[in-house]
């Protein structure tokens, strides 16, 4: 099997930073979804913290990793104007015009919001730190955080694949 250059980028795009990042967010929410202070000890929650430090931050990092590459990267081999490029064949069939006009134009502008979420719950777990062990409030808006990003991922995630299953880059 050979892949060409694009395919290789589409690959590192979707699952291998795709794939792990996506899969972090479990560990980051049940990692801090037990970071209560009646579960742990002092040394309990400081280790715990450390880890949602590096592990909520090492999230947001390859959020804007996948978002940045899939802009800079595989979008304009996408939006080319060539009569077989994956734009080109999308809007050529009335029943795939949907797929661009809907579901790549939303994951394009609306997958934004989950690096920018990620990088909300990593600054307040940098910030807040042991206190939210004890913060109850604070500790449910960095979960809402990871939830938001986690969803607005994953839908783009789905509509990625469904766009490039009908139109893949070659």
């Amino acid at each position: 099997m050979h892949l060409t250059n694009r395919e290789i980028w589409a690959l590192v795009h979707g699952l291998l930073i795709g794939g792990p990042f996506l899969l972090a967010f479990t560990g980051g929410l049940v990692s801090l979804a037990g970071l209560r202070s009646e579960y742990l000890t002092a040394e309990g929650i400081r280790d715990r913290v450390a880890q949602l430090r590096i592990g909520v931050g090492v999230m947001a990092l390859m959020a804007w990793a996948i978002v940045l590459i899939g802009i800079w990267v595989l979008l304009p081999w996408y939006r080319e104007d060539t009569p077989d490029s994956p734009r080109s064949i999308l809007l050529s069939d009335p029943r795939t015009r949907q797929w661009h006009e809907f579901a790549d134009l939303w994951k394009t502008h609306v997958a934004f919001m989950a690096p920018i979420l990620a990088t909300a719950a990593a600054a307040l777990v940098v910030h807040y730190g042991r206190a939210l062990a004890h913060d109850r409030v604070a500790r449910n808006l960095v979960l809402a955080l990871l939830l938001g990003a986690f969803a607005v991922a994953s839908l783009a995630a789905l509509l990625g694949s469904l766009v490039t299953r009908a139109a893949p880059i070659r």
